[in-house]
């Protein structure tokens, strides 16, 4: 059960994703390095500013003018034209901090995970008809979706999690809202949106916002809570469509139906335009690879998009029959585009992960939970393999070889004995296999960014060789390194260095108070005293990116809790000042061209990084 089935509701609107892209270089993190020019707003061929397109971001996430579009009940009928909902929004939070979009590392950006989001179902006048928390969750599937190079405004992705802490008002009036809460005994809703179209242009009225368009349906505590257990489709060798991408279907047995995701699987006409049917094709469900056309996709009509978020309901005209049932069951399916090879075929097996994001203390294990499918049903006594795999983790630098050298260590998950897995699980009679991350202190590789990330991918034993896995499809898992406080804490001792850190990183922070000066802090003690105090979930929990460990976090409250003599936190014995020669150059990026395009610092940036990562020999 889950937001793919025949019980939903679509919405479409705006999304705001105001994030600093200070933060998305490495050298940024090196405070002995670190030049006022990297808080500018980038420039001309990116000299002599390195901050990027929104320097001044804050990291805050909020849903703006978001409408239901379309709703669903269980029998696959739209819900009557006089239910309520039909007018309803989807919105976020009306009494507390927006939700706050957080990459694991600056060198794994292709994860970026919201926390804080409340989502609810309102009314004109903000009355609440529901409200649920968003269990955190990273975005999944990132790609080019407006075609040509990887952009940042051409690009496209999905969230897929739960809503938790619910709360319903009078939905007596809405048959679908009343049917979705009773759908839902163990008080989880299933949600899936996708993010595309994002404006990069400072200046723009449109800066930093982009396209939203979602489902939300029945969830539950059976079912894993950021994939769907489905008919998993893939792109076949050698990929012949450029216009489609991965998607999932599962097949409904009351309804006698296929319900099919193509909600991030279709390329548009441009950034955050219309599905582009003249590169896509006709599109047709297929039992089997070479087989003749089952049903069209439905998928050209004025406004399908926004008013299905992607989810057909195939065959859209019939029922499909016992026979095609029974075929379908034991047959991987394909969409056909009119070509010789098909534009997306079904993987027979299929693994992923649920959680994608682990951050993890030194010491601290990671529970990944597997589920592994055989055309759709749950796999039981599969044999599944674990290996560490670096290959979509990011340079630090999108030129690095050109820039700055970076040992081979920051990014190849070095040192590999600071995580330790098994290389093999089997699966339950459920297709779950629960596997045990260890973690240990991986010292200071990267030396100004704490601890190491890590990529864990895992594989069925028995794939087809032929079929391409997901190159998203891995855990990402950073581990801090290990921290011993100086004892008393003071701040020039350990307390300095980090808050600096965090002043270079978010400059908007400034307009509150700097981070980088004692005064400043003593004169905010008790708010700081609240954020740092705050869990990860909470939108107003400091630091912002989530990339603080728990023993730097202890440390700072345990400092803001022990004043000295003068009232204030303790201050300490300044370090000696460094000497010009002994401070390591600042780098600098004067060449213009495609170097200023490259280290523009988004997640086109970030794609192009692991790019040149694997073009090396």
């Amino acid at each position: 059960m889950s937001y793919l089935g025949p019980l939903r509701l679509h919405f479409a609107g705006r999304f705001q994703a105001a994030t600093s892209s200070v933060n998305n270089d490495a050298t940024h993190f090196d405070n002995t390095t670190f030049l006022p020019s990297f808080q500018e707003l980038m420039g001309p061929n990116m000299v002599p500013a390195r901050g990027w397109f929104a320097p001044r971001g804050d990291a805050d996430f909020r849903l703006l003018g978001c409408r239901v579009t379309s709703a669903f009940l269980a029998d696959g009928s739209p819900a009557p034209a006089d239910d309520p909902v039909r007018e309803l929004l989807i919105a976020d939070s009306d009494h507390g901090a927006p939700a706050k979009i957080v990459d694991l590392d600056p060198c794994q950006q292709m994860v970026s995970m919201l926390f804080g989001l409340e989502v609810r179902i309102t009314d004109a006048a903000g009355a609440a008809w529901f409200r649920g928390a968003y269990e955190p969750a990273a975005f999944f599937d990132i790609w080019s979706r407006a075609g040509g190079p990887f952009t940042d405004p051409s690009a496209c992705a999905y969230y897929q999690s739960v809503l938790t802490a619910q709360e319903w008002g009078d939905i007596r009036s809405s048959p679908f809202l009343t049917a979705l809460r009773d759908a839902s005994p163990d008080r989880l809703l299933s949600i899936k949106f996708m993010v595309d179209g994002y404006n990069a242009t400072f200046g723009d009225d449109e800066f930093t916002r982009g396209r939203i368009v979602g489902t939300i349906g029945p969830g539950s505590a059976l079912e894993p809570r950021h994939l769907v257990r489905g008919r998993q489709f893939v792109l076949p060798a050698g990929q012949p469509n450029p216009s489609v991408n991965f998607c999932v279907g599962v097949v409904d047995s009351a309804t006698s139906k296929v319900y099919l995701d193509l909600g991030n699987a279709l390329a548009t006409a441009g950034s955050g335009g219309d599905i582009d049917s003249s590169s896509v094709g006709g599109l047709s469900l297929c039992i089997g690879w070479d087989a003749e056309p089952l049903c069209p996709v439905p998928y050209q009509s004025s406004g399908w998009y926004e008013q299905t978020a992607g989810i057909v309901a195939l065959p859209a005209d019939r029922s499909l029959t016992s026979a095609e049932l029974q075929r379908i069951a034991t047959t991987p399916m394909s969409l056909s585009a009119g070509q010789s090879t098909p534009a997306l075929v079904e993987a027979a097996v299929y693994v992923r992960p649920d959680q994608l994001v682990f951050r993890c203390d030194p010491g601290d294990a990671a529970t990944v939970r597997l589920y592994a499918t055989k055309l759709g049903r749950p796999y039981a006594g599969a044999t599944i393999r674990l290996a560490q795999d670096s290959s979509g983790l990011q340079p630090p630098t999108a030129a690095a070889s050109k820039y700055q050298a970076y040992p081979a260590s920051w990014t190849d998950g070095s040192p590999a004995s600071a995580v330790s897995f098994p290389g093999t699980v089997t699966t339950d009679g459920d297709g779950v296999a629960v596997v045990t991350v260890a973690t240990s202190d991986p010292g200071n590789p990267r030396v100004y960014i704490d601890g190491q990330v890590y990529g864990i991918r895992a594989t069925l034993a028995d794939a087809a060789a032929d079929i391409p896995a997901d190159p998203w499809n891995f855990v990402s898992l950073l581990v801090w390194s290990g921290f011993q406080a100086d004892e008393p804490l003071t701040w020039y001792g350990s307390i300095q260095p980090i808050f600096q850190q965090y002043a270079n990183l978010y400059p908007i922070m400034r307009d509150f108070l700097d981070l980088s000066s004692y005064d400043d802090v003593c004169a905010h003690v008790p708010p700081l005293l609240l954020a740092f105090g705050l869990p990860a979930e909470d939108p107003n929990s400091m630091p912002v990116t989530r990339d603080l460990s728990s023993a730097k976090r202890a440390a700072i409250l345990r400092w803001l809790s022990s004043p000295g003599a003068d009232g204030n936190p303790l201050l300490g014995t300044p370090p000696p000042a460094k000497l010009a020669e002994d401070r390591p150059a600042a780098v600098a990026v004067t060449e213009p061209g495609d170097a200023g395009e490259l280290l523009l610092g988004g997640k086109g940036a970030a794609f192009r990084r692991i790019s040149s990562r694997k073009a090396k020999p």
